[in-house]
């Protein structure tokens, strides 16, 4: 009846309260509208009223606000009132009546109780400090309340190892000999069925199968599956436990944490908060409304009549049941739901659109004139920045961070304690000016007025929207073109036709046609005086046909050497047929085209100097060649071995006599150090989501496939680095390509073709997003079904070090190079607490002091991206120069359904925070000379490769122009503009897509980004140990002397300073 009582309120208060913007108001004035009752809207459910739209949708955007700020959240845990606590048996022990009758005492007690367990989280009790958390509360079943709650950890106790996840969550039965009490309790609470065969009429079990996928498996450690899922640790010790006759062990207790689960004596299950899922938890548990159905009974309107009033107190009072619990829970006023810290919800409004609540007896001029000098909460804080000079490096949302809003003065003044997240109000995109405005409010700082939010750059624009475009934040071909021109102004046509290829390549234009229309006579700027100077007629006349048909040979020939074609883009015109025919296989003929004569000179030279094991492997290759046999090799020697050295020696022998070699490898970077080295991935075409039966996505009758058809030897360099599937899929692919040379070519591994691998099983192996050891191992090269047909070629020379400076001694060069060795195959150091630890020596660790990122004076590798991006960032900040920048355009990508959130509920500001593999930042800030790394593969055939390393020469606004610094395409200027990224890290709930430039700052760069190189200077940064096998050993053994190498230690966690982890996989070594 309370609820009732309060619904009848607001629907009274409704006949008489109206709601209408402040210009709407002038504008009934104006007609001469005097009754207020004339103007406004009404009949809305409130978002004060608890439980409505309004109120869940607002609480869900206040936990977005905490997940902008402080990131994804680490636990989710659930905790039930336990019907059997001692409060409750001393009630009903008295009273003899069941506490499910009392829901006044049992919401009482499990108020308290929560209170307890709140004060106990936020000092730390159990997982550490918090910077966050936040609570909803529920009740189902038999009506007694349960909470779910998020938690947001302190860095230092961060969930980011499989360590830290079983230190605060545990799923196995504990030993009831050593851990009674605990053995009671989790036996008592924790234990999930029996269910499954074991008892196939538990309520758990839909469709033959338990709905909460238990019983688990047996599993010695604990791991993450492809999607971030955890799979705890549940080894099979022989602890049970008898329930309903049935002897339960580890496979079904539900995850729980033991110091939580002691001293609460309830249900109370624990999960590590995977990633992918935090937008689904808001919205199932934390922030979930009350279960209910809707059924509509409505009139039927013919086309022309007025629509149906939606009236959401009706639909809210229609279908809501309280049960007795709730009840008590609403009238004790206890919260339903909770979050700290607080949430300012930040109200904004286009020039006079506030928002303005009268009576229905007002007259309409009273309201205006009531209303129209009064300071809304968004005018107040432009009002404040005229006034603090403080608060004008801050934008709106930063606001409540530094200031507090008094609603009674309606005015915001500098806090003097506490802290507030600010959080701006939403705006549907169909709202139009009102979504490009809180899409500048997010960035805009210092703002006094409407017209200073539409100023970008020293222009002012007419329209927020305008202002959106100029800052980046649309997605729209117009972009392209203006690029285009833009770089017309520095460049030759020739830059602009490899741009226009790079854009084309990289699938960011939505219509390519059109830009196309407006910018192809800038492309054939050029056209006319080459054909002028090729024929010697300086009179030559071309019309804008022959202009744009050469200009698209040109286009064409660039899209070729790159496996592409014109004919691949819907609505792109297409030259004339005879004139592609000039170079119908382009491909075919640039690896044809090698100058026979040079590589000659440089095979005789280099040969010679090769050593006798690499003399071995040489004639063993050639000799496969030259007598067209088949042969499947992997040349397996550590950093420095000269590996590449060899590859360059086989490559020129066969290209000098007119062979065929194909180059890739498995990283860009390593791929630039091979004579025409690609990708693996963009050469093969391999597919991103690999299964065992995938195929790369080459046509037999495709340019490509003819080019390895006719191969004479694939070298493919880092292999252990990718997934054996990948191998797999191109071993599939050339066996059905070769197969019509011969039926035995299907037979033979990669069609029978000579196949040379190399790498080093010391260095990083596959990654596999939360992947366990075992499954890392299974993933090796080594570990597939073709491995067995290899033959494994060995160099065990250290030729890099034997090249180091002439101070060091052959005694120091062979104890630094063991040293390494020892590391990368976890021969040195001592095993504490199941983790591997090595001496570094003094003489290579740089002393910490106040801030361990200035005492690097040249940071190179660090093992995490965090680490690297902390590096870049205070270097670039150190440069002189003008900084500028750039700012991503980020869009739901609308294409898929999404079963599990509400995507018009997901703001844009939420996408930009998000951060993925390989993906650049929201935020790119360079400067003029800054070094800046490629992301992915924009122009292969052009040196521009995920990996090449660039330094920056111009920054346009469309543009950014620069010089490849490495690979084989050193000292070519390009220019690069902004493109489509769409991640496939499975952490996201939904696909998203981003424009920015595929660029990042690269003073520094992950230990992996580094495998392939040889450098003469390492920094190593550990302010966390290495995190996968291979890194230490990869990150060591990059310098060709000692002298080459310094590290830097500040792991707080560590005992002892000298001392690091160290990650290795002994099993991988074994199938070598």
């Amino acid at each position: 009846m309370i609820e009732s009582q309060r619904l009848y309120e607001i629907r009274m208060k409704q006949s008489t309260i109206r709601g209408e913007v402040l210009q709407g108001i002038e504008e009934a004035m104006r007609r001469g509208d005097d009754e207020a009752s004339s103007i406004g809207t009404r009949i809305i459910l409130p978002s004060f009223f608890t439980g409505g739209r309004r109120y869940m949708f607002n609480g869900y955007q206040d936990a977005m606000a905490i997940c902008k700020h402080f990131g994804y959240p680490d636990l989710f845990f659930t905790i039930t009132c336990n019907p059997n606590w001692l409060e409750f048996q001393q009630f009903t022990k008295r009273e003899r009546i069941p506490i499910a009758d009392h829901p006044d005492i049992s919401c009482r007690v499990f108020h308290a109780k929560l209170k307890c367990l709140l004060n106990d989280l936020k000092e730390g009790v159990f997982f550490g400090p918090l910077n966050a958390g936040m609570y909803t509360i529920e009740f189902q079943k038999r009506g007694l309340p349960h909470a779910h709650m998020l938690l947001w950890l302190n860095a230092e106790s961060n969930l980011q190892s499989v360590e830290i996840v079983d230190e605060f969550i545990c799923a196995e039965l504990p030993n009831p000999q050593k851990f009674p009490s605990l053995y009671n309790v989790v036996t008592k609470y924790m234990i999930h069925g029996p269910c499954g065969r074991l008892r196939p009429s538990s309520p758990c079990m839909k469709d033959g199968k338990c709905s909460k996928f238990y019983p688990k498996k047996f599993v010695d450690q604990t791991s993450f599956d492809e999607d971030g899922y955890p799979i705890y640790r549940r080894r099979n010790m022989g602890v049970t436990v008898k329930i309903n006759d049935v002897d339960i062990d580890n496979r079904f207790v539900v995850p729980y944490n033991p110091l939580l689960l002691m001293k609460y004596q309830a249900h109370i299950n624990l999960e590590f908060c995977n990633k992918s899922n935090v937008i689904k938890y808001l919205f199932k548990y934390v922030n979930k409304g009350p279960d209910r159905v809707t059924a509509t009974v409505g009139e039927r309107y013919d086309v022309g009549q007025s629509s149906q009033v939606v009236d959401e107190i009706k639909q809210y009072y229609d279908c809501r049941y309280l049960s007795p619990s709730e009840s008590m829970w609403r009238i004790f006023a206890y919260d339903i739901h909770q979050r700290w810290p607080s949430v300012q919800r930040l109200t904004f409004h286009l020039p006079n659109q506030q928002h303005v609540v009268f009576d229905d007896a007002d007259i309409s001029t009273h309201v205006y004139l009531r209303n129209k000098d009064l300071l809304t909460m968004f005018m107040g804080w432009m009002m404040a920045n005229r006034r603090f000079p403080e608060g004008r490096s801050l934008t709106y949302v930063e606001y409540p961070g530094k200031f507090v809003y008094c609603l009674r003065s309606r005015e915001w003044k500098p806090r003097q304690r506490g802290f507030s997240i600010g959080r701006l109000s939403f705006a549907h995109p169909s709202s139009g000016e009102l979504f490009y405005m809180r899409m500048l409010l997010n960035v805009q700082r210092g703002c006094t007025s409407f017209r200073s939010i539409r100023t970008v750059n020293g222009v002012t624009y007419d329209t927020f929207q305008e202002a959106c475009s100029a800052m980046g934040f649309l997605i729209d071909d117009n972009e392209y073109v203006s690029a285009i021109k833009e770089v017309a102004e520095l460049a030759s046509a020739a830059h602009l036709r490899r741009l226009f290829v790079m854009l084309l390549l990289s699938g960011s234009m939505g219509r390519p046609l059109l830009v196309w229309e407006q910018t192809w006579t800038y492309l054939s700027d050029d056209i006319l005086y080459r054909r002028r100077h090729e024929l010697r007629y300086p009179d030559l006349t071309m019309s804008q046909d022959e202009l744009q048909t050469f200009c698209l040979l040109e286009v064409e020939r660039l899209l070729q050497s790159n496996g592409k074609s014109l004919r691949n883009y819907a609505g792109m015109p297409v030259p004339n047929n005879s004139l592609v025919s000039q170079f119908s296989n382009l491909m075919l003929l640039r690896e044809l085209q090698y100058d026979t004569v040079s590589l000659t000179r440089e095979h005789d030279a280099n040969v010679s100097k090769l050593n006798e094991e690499q003399r071995v492997v040489y004639d063993k290759i050639i000799d496969c060649v030259s007598n067209k046999k088949d042969g499947f090799f992997f040349v397996y020697g550590f950093g420095g071995t000269g590996k590449t050295f060899l590859y360059r020696v086989l490559s020129a022998r066969l290209r000098s006599e007119k062979k065929i070699v194909i180059n890739v490898a498995s990283s860009g970077i390593a791929s630039l150090l091979l004579p025409g080295g690609k990708t693996a991935h963009s050469m093969f075409n391999i597919p991103v989501d690999l299964t065992e039966d995938t195929v790369c996505r080459i046509k037999n009758d495709s340019p490509k496939a003819e080019v390895f058809w006719l191969a004479d030897l694939i070298i493919w360099d880092e292999a252990p680095m990718t997934n054996k599937l990948a191998f797999e899929a191109l071993d599939r692919t050339l066996r059905d390509i070769m197969v019509s040379v011969s039926d035995r070519n299907k037979d033979l591994p990669f069609g029978g073709k000579v196949v040379v691998l190399g790498g080093d099983f010391r260095q990083v192996l596959p990654v596999i997003p939360k992947g366990s050891r075992a499954e890392i191992v299974m993933a090796s090269i080594n570990s597939s079904i073709i491995w067995k047909y290899c033959e494994v070629l060995r160099l065990t020379t250290n030729m890099r070090l034997a090249t180091g400076s002439e101070q060091s001694t052959a005694q120091e060069l062979r104890s630094f190079s063991d040293w390494i060795l020892q590391i990368g195959e976890g021969r040195c150091g001592a095993v504490v607490n199941d983790k591997l630890f090595v001496d570094i020596p003094s003489d290579l660790i740089i002393p910490v002091l106040e801030n361990p990122v200035e005492d690097i004076d040249r940071a190179i590798l660090a093992p995490i991206v965090e680490n690297v991006e902390e590096i870049n960032n205070y270097i670039v900040d150190l440069l002189p120069g003008e900084e500028k920048s750039y700012l991503s355009a980020d869009s739901i990508c609308g294409s898929d359904a999404y079963s599990d959130v509400d995507v018009d509920w997901i703001t844009v500001e939420f996408l930009n925070q998000i951060r993925c593999s390989g993906l650049p930042n929201h935020l790119l800030k360079l400067k003029i000379g800054v070094p800046i790394i490629l992301l992915r593969n924009i122009d292969p055939a052009g040196g521009l490769c995920n990996g090449t390393r660039l330094v920056v020469r111009d920054l346009g606004t469309n543009v950014i122009g620069a010089d490849i610094v490495s690979g084989s395409n050193v000292g070519d200027k390009v220019f690069i503009t902004r493109m489509n990224m769409i991640p496939s890290d499975t952490v996201i709930p939904f696909k998203f897509q981003r424009r920015q430039f595929p660029v990042s700052l690269s003073f520094a760069m992950t230990i992996n980004k580094s495998q392939g190189q040889t450098l003469s200077t390492v920094g190593l940064f550990l302010r966390r140990p290495v995190v996968s096998h291979g890194q230490l050993y990869v990150a060591l053994s990059r310098v060709r002397n000692r002298n080459g190498l310094k590290i830097l230690l500040c792991d707080e966690g560590l005992v002892d300073a000298a001392k690091t982890e160290n990650v290795v996989f002994k099993e991988v070594f074994d199938k070598i």
